[in-house]
Protein backbone atom coordinates (compact mmCIF):
# COMPACT_ATOMS: atom_id res chain seq x y z
CA UNK A 1 0.00 0.00 0.00
CA UNK A 2 2.73 2.53 -0.84
CA UNK A 3 2.35 4.51 -4.24
CA UNK A 4 1.40 7.85 -3.72
CA UNK A 5 -0.34 8.79 -7.01
CA UNK A 6 -3.54 7.52 -8.15
CA UNK A 7 -6.29 8.36 -10.18
CA UNK A 8 -9.64 8.52 -9.50
CA UNK A 9 -12.68 10.20 -11.57
CA UNK A 10 -11.19 13.45 -12.37
CA UNK A 11 -8.84 13.86 -9.29
CA UNK A 12 -5.01 12.46 -9.49
CA UNK A 13 -5.23 11.86 -6.12
CA UNK A 14 -1.28 12.38 -4.08
CA UNK A 15 -0.83 10.65 -0.84
CA UNK A 16 1.55 13.38 1.50
CA UNK A 17 3.12 11.22 4.16
CA UNK A 18 3.60 14.57 7.00
CA UNK A 19 5.17 12.19 9.74
CA UNK A 20 4.72 9.68 11.97
CA UNK A 21 3.05 9.42 14.99
CA UNK A 22 4.09 7.81 18.21
CA UNK A 23 2.66 6.75 21.63
CA UNK A 24 2.85 4.20 24.11
CA UNK A 25 0.85 0.90 23.80
CA UNK A 26 -1.27 1.77 26.58
CA UNK A 27 -3.74 4.36 24.26
CA UNK A 28 -4.65 1.16 23.52
CA UNK A 29 -8.66 0.42 24.69
CA UNK A 30 -11.04 -2.45 23.99
CA UNK A 31 -14.81 -2.46 23.92
CA UNK A 32 -15.05 -5.54 26.10
CA UNK A 33 -12.93 -4.50 29.05
CA UNK A 34 -9.14 -5.03 30.68
CA UNK A 35 -8.49 -8.00 29.90
CA UNK A 36 -9.54 -7.77 26.39
CA UNK A 37 -7.52 -4.22 26.31
CA UNK A 38 -4.39 -6.50 27.64
CA UNK A 39 -4.64 -9.12 24.74
CA UNK A 40 -4.68 -6.29 22.39
CA UNK A 41 -1.43 -4.63 23.64
CA UNK A 42 -0.01 -8.30 23.65
CA UNK A 43 -0.75 -8.46 19.58
CA UNK A 44 0.38 -5.07 19.10
CA UNK A 45 3.56 -6.73 20.38
CA UNK A 46 6.02 -3.71 21.51
CA UNK A 47 5.98 -0.93 23.65
CA UNK A 48 5.47 2.06 21.57
CA UNK A 49 2.96 2.56 18.52
CA UNK A 50 4.13 4.18 15.43
CA UNK A 51 1.81 5.08 12.65
CA UNK A 52 1.66 7.45 9.50
CA UNK A 53 0.72 10.72 9.53
CA UNK A 54 -1.00 11.53 6.02
CA UNK A 55 -2.84 13.77 4.16
CA UNK A 56 -3.92 14.17 0.41
CA UNK A 57 -3.94 16.57 -2.72
CA UNK A 58 -6.79 16.16 -5.23
CA UNK A 59 -5.66 18.05 -8.67
CA UNK A 60 -8.35 18.27 -11.59
CA UNK A 61 -8.73 20.60 -14.14
CA UNK A 62 -10.39 23.10 -11.67
CA UNK A 63 -7.62 23.58 -9.45
CA UNK A 64 -5.69 21.85 -6.21
CA UNK A 65 -7.56 21.02 -3.10
CA UNK A 66 -6.20 19.31 -0.11
CA UNK A 67 -8.06 16.66 2.46
CA UNK A 68 -6.31 17.72 5.81
CA UNK A 69 -3.30 19.19 5.82
CA UNK A 70 -0.94 17.14 8.46
CA UNK A 71 0.61 19.04 11.81
CA UNK A 72 2.51 21.22 9.95
CA UNK A 73 5.56 22.22 12.44
CA UNK A 74 3.54 22.61 15.28
CA UNK A 75 4.02 19.33 17.06
CA UNK A 76 8.14 19.54 15.93
CA UNK A 77 10.60 18.31 13.44
CA UNK A 78 9.24 15.00 13.21
CA UNK A 79 6.24 16.08 11.34
CA UNK A 80 5.78 18.93 8.53
CA UNK A 81 7.17 16.85 5.44
CA UNK A 82 3.45 16.79 3.56
CA UNK A 83 4.71 20.62 3.22
CA UNK A 84 8.15 19.12 0.94
CA UNK A 85 5.99 16.57 -0.48
CA UNK A 86 3.64 19.24 -1.78
CA UNK A 87 6.90 21.21 -3.25
CA UNK A 88 8.12 18.05 -4.67
CA UNK A 89 4.81 17.61 -6.84
CA UNK A 90 5.06 20.93 -8.14
CA UNK A 91 1.98 22.50 -6.20
CA UNK A 92 2.55 26.03 -3.94
CA UNK A 93 0.72 26.44 -0.60
CA UNK A 94 -1.00 29.91 -3.07
CA UNK A 95 -2.11 27.13 -5.47
CA UNK A 96 -4.25 25.78 -2.98
CA UNK A 97 -7.92 26.93 -3.27
CA UNK A 98 -9.89 24.28 -0.86
CA UNK A 99 -9.29 22.34 2.45
CA UNK A 100 -11.87 19.72 3.43
CA UNK A 101 -10.89 18.73 7.09
CA UNK A 102 -11.95 15.23 8.21
CA UNK A 103 -12.20 16.25 11.89
CA UNK A 104 -10.77 19.01 13.72
CA UNK A 105 -7.54 17.52 15.44
CA UNK A 106 -4.01 18.87 15.63
CA UNK A 107 -2.17 16.26 13.09
CA UNK A 108 -5.11 17.23 10.58
CA UNK A 109 -5.48 20.97 11.01
CA UNK A 110 -1.88 22.60 12.57
CA UNK A 111 -0.65 22.65 9.10
CA UNK A 112 -3.03 24.64 8.13
CA UNK A 113 -0.71 27.65 10.27
CA UNK A 114 2.72 29.54 9.49
CA UNK A 115 2.73 30.46 13.13
CA UNK A 116 -0.51 32.74 13.46
CA UNK A 117 -1.18 33.17 9.86
CA UNK A 118 -2.64 31.33 7.01
CA UNK A 119 -0.16 29.06 5.84
CA UNK A 120 -2.55 28.24 2.63
CA UNK A 121 -3.04 32.22 1.68
CA UNK A 122 -6.07 31.36 -0.89
CA UNK A 123 -7.29 28.68 0.61
CA UNK A 124 -11.06 27.90 2.09
CA UNK A 125 -11.63 25.82 4.49
CA UNK A 126 -14.21 23.07 4.57
CA UNK A 127 -14.97 21.71 8.03
CA UNK A 128 -17.95 19.17 8.73
CA UNK A 129 -20.51 21.13 11.00
CA UNK A 130 -20.98 18.86 13.36
CA UNK A 131 -17.42 18.86 14.45
CA UNK A 132 -17.02 22.59 14.37
CA UNK A 133 -20.06 22.98 16.56
CA UNK A 134 -18.26 20.61 19.20
CA UNK A 135 -14.82 22.34 19.23
CA UNK A 136 -16.60 25.48 19.40
CA UNK A 137 -18.79 24.85 22.11
CA UNK A 138 -17.90 26.41 25.34
CA UNK A 139 -19.98 23.73 27.50
CA UNK A 140 -17.97 21.03 25.68
CA UNK A 141 -14.66 22.46 26.12
CA UNK A 142 -15.28 22.48 30.13
CA UNK A 143 -16.84 19.24 29.70
CA UNK A 144 -13.53 17.68 28.24
CA UNK A 145 -10.36 17.41 30.61
CA UNK A 146 -7.91 19.52 30.27
CA UNK A 147 -5.27 16.94 28.26
CA UNK A 148 -7.78 16.35 25.38
CA UNK A 149 -8.72 19.60 24.86
CA UNK A 150 -6.34 19.94 21.88
CA UNK A 151 -9.02 20.08 19.56
CA UNK A 152 -11.06 23.31 20.85
CA UNK A 153 -7.79 24.85 20.76
CA UNK A 154 -7.16 24.19 17.26
CA UNK A 155 -10.43 25.53 16.26
CA UNK A 156 -10.26 28.84 17.97
CA UNK A 157 -6.82 29.18 16.07
CA UNK A 158 -8.74 28.23 12.98
CA UNK A 159 -11.36 30.69 13.42
CA UNK A 160 -9.10 33.70 14.27
CA UNK A 161 -6.24 32.95 11.32
CA UNK A 162 -9.03 32.17 8.42
CA UNK A 163 -12.12 33.70 9.53
CA UNK A 164 -14.57 34.05 6.71
CA UNK A 165 -12.95 31.60 4.65
CA UNK A 166 -14.08 28.72 7.45
CA UNK A 167 -17.04 27.15 5.72
CA UNK A 168 -19.05 24.27 7.72
CA UNK A 169 -20.77 21.44 5.35
CA UNK A 170 -23.26 18.97 5.91
CA UNK A 171 -23.14 15.43 4.79
CA UNK A 172 -23.37 14.69 1.01
CA UNK A 173 -21.60 15.86 -1.97
CA UNK A 174 -19.31 18.99 -1.54
CA UNK A 175 -17.46 19.02 -4.95
CA UNK A 176 -18.29 17.46 -8.14
CA UNK A 177 -17.35 13.79 -7.80
CA UNK A 178 -16.98 14.26 -3.83
CA UNK A 179 -19.10 13.43 -0.94
CA UNK A 180 -18.74 13.78 2.79
CA UNK A 181 -19.61 10.47 4.33
CA UNK A 182 -20.38 10.65 8.35
CA UNK A 183 -18.03 8.70 10.68
CA UNK A 184 -19.05 9.80 13.93
CA UNK A 185 -17.30 8.32 17.47
CA UNK A 186 -13.51 9.32 17.02
CA UNK A 187 -15.02 13.10 17.13
CA UNK A 188 -18.76 14.18 16.86
CA UNK A 189 -18.24 15.45 13.30
CA UNK A 190 -15.14 13.12 12.30
CA UNK A 191 -15.98 12.73 8.47
CA UNK A 192 -14.59 10.84 5.67
CA UNK A 193 -14.51 12.08 1.71
CA UNK A 194 -15.75 9.75 -0.84
CA UNK A 195 -14.21 10.24 -4.63
CA UNK A 196 -16.14 8.62 -7.10
CA UNK A 197 -14.22 7.15 -9.88
CA UNK A 198 -14.61 5.84 -13.45
CA UNK A 199 -14.78 9.16 -15.06
CA UNK A 200 -11.54 9.18 -16.88
CA UNK A 201 -9.46 6.49 -19.28
CA UNK A 202 -6.83 6.12 -16.95
CA UNK A 203 -8.98 6.39 -13.94
CA UNK A 204 -9.55 3.90 -11.17
CA UNK A 205 -13.40 1.77 -11.88
CA UNK A 206 -13.48 2.07 -8.49
CA UNK A 207 -14.30 4.97 -5.25
CA UNK A 208 -11.94 5.82 -3.24
CA UNK A 209 -13.09 6.43 0.84
CA UNK A 210 -10.14 8.91 2.72
CA UNK A 211 -11.51 7.84 6.18
CA UNK A 212 -9.46 10.46 8.20
CA UNK A 213 -9.09 8.26 11.78
CA UNK A 214 -11.55 5.81 11.26
CA UNK A 215 -9.19 2.92 12.41
CA UNK A 216 -4.92 3.84 13.46
CA UNK A 217 -3.76 0.37 13.30
CA UNK A 218 -4.02 -1.21 10.00
CA UNK A 219 -2.50 -4.59 11.20
CA UNK A 220 -4.41 -4.95 14.66
CA UNK A 221 -8.17 -3.48 14.08
CA UNK A 222 -9.56 -4.39 10.57
CA UNK A 223 -9.32 -8.19 12.78
CA UNK A 224 -10.83 -6.97 15.93
CA UNK A 225 -12.66 -3.16 15.24
CA UNK A 226 -13.36 -3.01 18.91
CA UNK A 227 -9.76 -2.22 19.52
CA UNK A 228 -9.72 1.55 19.59
CA UNK A 229 -7.32 4.30 21.03
CA UNK A 230 -8.18 6.62 23.53
CA UNK A 231 -8.04 9.56 21.41
CA UNK A 232 -11.84 8.59 20.16
CA UNK A 233 -14.17 10.64 21.60
CA UNK A 234 -17.14 8.22 21.88
CA UNK A 235 -15.45 4.95 21.76
CA UNK A 236 -18.56 3.08 21.67
CA UNK A 237 -19.66 5.28 18.30
CA UNK A 238 -16.03 4.91 17.06
CA UNK A 239 -16.48 0.99 17.05
CA UNK A 240 -20.14 0.86 15.13
CA UNK A 241 -18.74 3.42 12.53
CA UNK A 242 -15.48 1.12 12.25
CA UNK A 243 -17.18 -1.98 12.29
CA UNK A 244 -20.19 -0.45 9.56
CA UNK A 245 -17.33 1.29 7.35
CA UNK A 246 -15.47 -1.80 7.20
CA UNK A 247 -18.52 -3.82 6.03
CA UNK A 248 -19.44 -1.06 3.76
CA UNK A 249 -15.88 -1.25 1.74
CA UNK A 250 -16.30 -4.92 1.13
CA UNK A 251 -19.30 -4.67 -0.29
CA UNK A 252 -19.18 -1.71 -2.30
CA UNK A 253 -15.04 -2.61 -3.10
CA UNK A 254 -14.15 0.56 -1.89
CA UNK A 255 -10.01 1.55 -2.27
CA UNK A 256 -9.57 2.93 1.35
CA UNK A 257 -6.77 5.65 2.51
CA UNK A 258 -6.83 7.54 5.96
CA UNK A 259 -5.10 9.52 7.93
CA UNK A 260 -3.03 6.75 9.46
CA UNK A 261 -2.76 3.87 7.00
CA UNK A 262 0.15 3.14 4.70
CA UNK A 263 -0.54 4.08 1.71
CA UNK A 264 -4.22 2.41 -0.03
CA UNK A 265 -5.46 -0.49 0.55
CA UNK A 266 -8.78 -2.81 -0.23
CA UNK A 267 -10.66 -4.31 2.50
CA UNK A 268 -11.21 -8.01 2.49
CA UNK A 269 -13.58 -10.27 4.62
CA UNK A 270 -11.10 -12.26 6.66
CA UNK A 271 -11.22 -15.41 9.35
CA UNK A 272 -11.04 -13.28 12.28
CA UNK A 273 -13.14 -9.72 11.25
CA UNK A 274 -11.58 -7.99 8.18
CA UNK A 275 -7.76 -6.89 6.71
CA UNK A 276 -6.16 -4.28 4.57
CA UNK A 277 -4.07 -5.55 1.51
CA UNK A 278 -2.66 -3.40 -1.08
CA UNK A 279 -4.97 -2.01 -3.92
Amino acid sequence: MTDSLRHFGQYDVILLRDGVFEAPAEVLIHADGSVARQGAIAALGKPMLQVDVNCFALRSADGIILVDAGAGTAWGPKYGYARSALHDAGITPDQIRLILLTHIHGDHALGLFDGDAPYFPNAEIVVPARDFAFFTDPAAREATPEARRGGFKVAEQLVRVYGSRVRQIPDGPVLAGIEARPLPGHTPGHTGYLVRGGDRIDAEDKDLLIWGDTLHLEDLQPGDPKIGLIYDIDPEMAVRTRQATLEHAVREGWIVAGGHITGFGRVERASEGYQIVPA
